[in-house]
């Protein structure tokens, strides 16, 4: 069995909001060990962004996030904000820039930010083991955590290991399992910010589109995004569909907006009596060949004074409203985060602590609270963190 070792807090997971709570819990003097199954610390924060990390957003509200309870994220949001991160990572002189629409990223490489929090918590006395795996948690008078290498003992322990999202990272349903055990509910998770698949006879007029981006204003239950769309191989991608599909629950059609900045009729205006060919004038707003299959498939192209009024107002509807069921997502393989997970219920809002299981805490992606794209995530895992960090 090994040793046992005494600690105040084992957090496990050694990603964004692991390493974080334990750099806040290693402040307040608690004695912290980071357990990490992986053989390198934060591998999702180093292929975040591009390599880049986008490690917040500036305009991060709580209207960002999902949830069966969308009020739970408001307390430890307000209570650690963008620029209370952005002031740790100046304080390590990591130069940052903002992308577009809040979204910060690292200067340099995402491995920028590893080594801050790499540093912070050895700074704060925090010990830090790789390639642990955990065989079981069980809980008398505290929690002792089993491992091959033995067993490490607190009356606090943190799970933070994430989700299902990029297995080939890591990813387990470690932190449900052990929720489950001690009586949370969770909820089912499901791959979010994923692209979408569509059945191959839904597919086929579109295929020849593979690599074509447009931007389109994409919404599905309730849920409305503007952004690029991507057709692929398999389906449909880029940002607007990778918001939207956090929303999407299979069966339901998402609707295309090919149009965003021309509302109603008004791609055509000064265009009615003229002699272009509807693919043409399409082609002013939309990439040719999109434009080109568009037609052939809804509206046969020919000049703009040979339609009638009503051919042209059914055409802008079509244009405007494009419903399209998928058959599915690409998985958890390329979701970049996992919607669903441990219910916030079960939790405080104020120091995330389970409220049947004393002394277990669960922050980050293993906990029924995902965000848009474009840092948001991020921000979620460094606020829950925090908040945890506070009272582990």
């Amino acid at each position: 069995m090994g040793v046992e070792r005494f600690f105040d807090v084992v957090v496990i997971g050694g990603g964004a909001a692991g390493l974080f709570c334990a750099i806040e819990a290693g402040r307040r003097g608690r004695r912290v060990v980071v357990l990490d199954r992986n053989a390198r610390l934060g591998e999702k924060i180093a292929i975040s962004g591009g390599g880049r990390c986008n490690f917040t957003n500036l305009f991060t509200r709580p209207e960002n996030f999902l949830s069966e309870n969308p009020d739970f994220c408001r307390s430890a949001l307000a209570r650690f904000t963008p620029q209370d991160f952005i002031a740790r990572v100046e304080q390590h002189g990591i130069s940052h820039h903002e992308k577009k629409l809040g979204q910060l990223f690292c200067d340099g490489s995402a491995r920028q930010v590893i080594e801050m929090l790499r540093a912070d918590c050895q700074q704060a006395g925090v010990e830090i083991r790789v390639g642990c795996e955990i065989s079981e948690i069980v809980q008398s008078g505290g929690f002792r955590v089993r491992s091959a290498t033995g067993a490490f003992v607190a009356p606090s322990v943190v799970l933070a290991s994430g989700g299902l999202s990029i297995p080939k990272l890591g990813a387990s349903d470690f932190a449900y399992r052990v929720a489950r055990q001690f009586g949370l509910r969770v909820i089912e998770p499901r791959p979010g910010l994923v692209p979408l698949t569509l059945d191959p006879a839904v597919l086929a007029p579109w295929r020849e589109l593979a690599g074509v981006s447009f931007v389109a204003a994409v919404r599905s239950n309730g849920a409305t995004f503007r952004d690029s769309v991507l057709f692929t191989h398999r389906g449909l991608s880029g940002p607007a569909i990778l918001q939207v599909s956090s929303y999407w629950r299979p069966g339901n059609a998402i609707h295309l907006d090919l149009l965003p900045d021309a509302p109603g009729e008004e791609a055509f205006e000064g265009k009615r009596q003229s002699a272009m060919e509807l693919s043409t004038v399409l082609a002013e707003r939309l990439p040719r060949r999109l434009a080109q299959t568009w037609c052939a498939l809804y509206t046969p192209s020919r000049p703009m004074n040979q339609y009638s009024a009503r051919d042209l107002a059914e055409a802008a509807r079509r244009l405007h409203d494009r419903p399209i069921v998928p058959s599915g997502t690409e998985g958890f393989t390329k979701a970049e985060v996992t919607a669903g997970g441990i219910d916030t219920a079960e939790l405080s809002s104020k120091t995330m602590e389970a409220k049947r299981a004393p002394g277990l805490y669960c922050i980050g992606e293993a906990v029924d609270v995902t965000g848009h794209l474009g840092g948001f995530n991020f921000q979620w895992a460094w606020a829950s963190a925090y908040a945890a960090g506070q009272y582990a």
